[in-house]
């Protein structure tokens, strides 16, 4: 308890200033884009139909598809599932309005990372790629850019850790000791990483559409079992997101700041946007001109802030957000699940949340070592993924609050420089950004 609430003070004096500086970056990149999310979209469907141009020169690069959905791996995972209601927790049902207010504006957040990522990407002699944001904020500042680089390759373990805690929490409901869940998913992790970027991208292009399925199915089948309580979810949603949200059941209440910086803060969490790391996967691409991969990666926000809706959603029609004191369980969404559909419910979020997770564990992993290896120049990799498969292993045994506390905190230590840099560098090269 003693670390949770010296955390806790950590978090709410960083906050205060932090939450503007999010949202008030991405409005400025929409406004300096014009307004890209919308008139990129006829050049995202044409990348999707008849793919992008592709890069020259001996480098090892993935499909840009696969390279989109090994971000999106990262992207969609417990985050997208129980961020939503840690942030309804917090912050009350107006939480779930930020975390999709700020997802509209950080795809061009999303889309100035990595496109900036490729236009900055360097190759060793062997071919391998250096890039991300410890390339493109070395245009910025040399040692923002080290700073970056020292702090997200123990965020992204951390990441992994909180995946592993989420499934462990989870798997424990149905028997299996936290200990196992994080054996496995080291072990799993371990495996797949020695396969390189081709098997991160081939793994997750395969899992990513089958884990989506499964989820919104049953998902859409709970929501529109009432659907009046769906209309008063809808409702809440809007209303609490600019007025206090009242005490209720187990809720203790909360204030509009509350639910901005709780919202935001697990948007950021979701999204990736800001805090650059989903350029790493996306800077593996075989591309050609680095705004299509940019475009590609803009509108995978939309993804994100759908699956972050509809748990927000899920949370708010069962009313399990104001029983008891739920904002200390990552659990929830199991209990919605098994809550409708005793035998089938809990099994289907079983199934699709193990592949969310593996498939985050896997794809922050690597964006982990790709990071590492950009700063040691691919000296000593096999040290840090052997820090990463303890993370994952001991994460499934940590306590919950502690560890979603030491997230927002972590979140705040990389994304503001981030965030700050790449509003630096839209300005300063503004015709990097031009989509072609």
């Amino acid at each position: 308890m003693d670390w949770l609430q010296i955390l806790s003070s950590i978090y709410y004096v960083l906050a205060r200033p932090v939450v503007p500086i999010f949202l008030g970056v991405g409005v400025l990149l929409t406004v300096k884009t014009g307004f890209l999310q919308f008139r990129a979209f006829p050049r995202f469907w044409k990348l999707l139909k008849k793919g992008a141009s592709k890069a020259e020169g001996n480098i090892k690069t993935i499909h840009p598809v696969h390279a989109l959905f090994t971000a999106m791996a990262t992207t969609l995972g417990s985050g997208s599932i129980i961020g939503p209601s840690i942030a309804i927790m917090t912050g009350g049902p107006g939480a779930l309005f930020w975390m999709i207010a700020y997802a509209f504006f950080a795809g061009v957040i999303k889309f100035t990372e990595v496109t900036f990522a490729l236009h900055t990407r360097t190759k060793t002699k062997d071919g391998d790629i250096i890039s991300g944001p410890t390339q493109y904020l070395k245009l910025v500042s040399n040692w923002l850019a080290r700073w970056y680089g020292l702090v997200i390759i123990v965020v992204f373990a951390i990441w992994s850790g909180v995946q592993s805690n989420t499934l462990a929490g989870i798997f424990s409901k149905e028997g299996i000791a936290e200990w196992q869940t994080g054996l496995v998913l080291a072990v799993v992790a371990l495996i797949v990483l020695s396969g390189g970027a081709k098997r991160v991208g081939f793994l997750a292009s395969r899992l990513v559409p089958i884990m989506c399925f499964f989820y919104v199915s049953f998902a859409f089948l709970i929501l529109f079992k009432n659907v009046g309580a769906l209309k008063v979810a809808l409702y809440s949603v809007f209303t609490n997101a600019f007025s206090p949200a009242a005490a209720a059941g187990g809720f203790l209440g909360a204030s509009v700041f509350s639910a901005m910086s709780a919202g935001i803060f697990k948007s950021v969490y979701v999204t990736e946007a800001g805090l650059g790391t989903s350029s790493i996967p996306h800077s593996m691409a075989d591309v050609k001109n680095p705004t299509d991969q940019g475009v590609l990666a803009m509108f995978s926000v939309a993804a994100d802030a759908f699956f972050s809706f509809l748990s927000g959603l899920l949370i708010l029609v069962t009313g399990i957000w104001m029983v008891g004191e739920a904002a200390l369980d990552n659990t929830l969404m199991y209990q919605v699940f098994k809550m409708n559909s005793p035998t089938l419910g809990r099994f289907v979020l079983i199934i699709s949340l193990g592949l969310f997770v593996l498939t985050t564990v896997i794809g922050n992993s690597f964006n982990g070592t790709q990071s590492f290896a950009s700063m040691t120049k691919h000296r000593g990799v096999w040290l840090y993924r052997l820090f990463t498969v303890l993370v994952i292993f001991f994460g499934a045994l940590m306590d919950v609050p502690i560890v979603w506390k030491l997230v927002d905190i972590m979140i705040i230590l990389v994304a503001v420089p981030n965030v700050i840099g790449i509003a630096i560098l839209a300005f300063k090269k503004p015709e990097v950004l031009k989509v072609k």
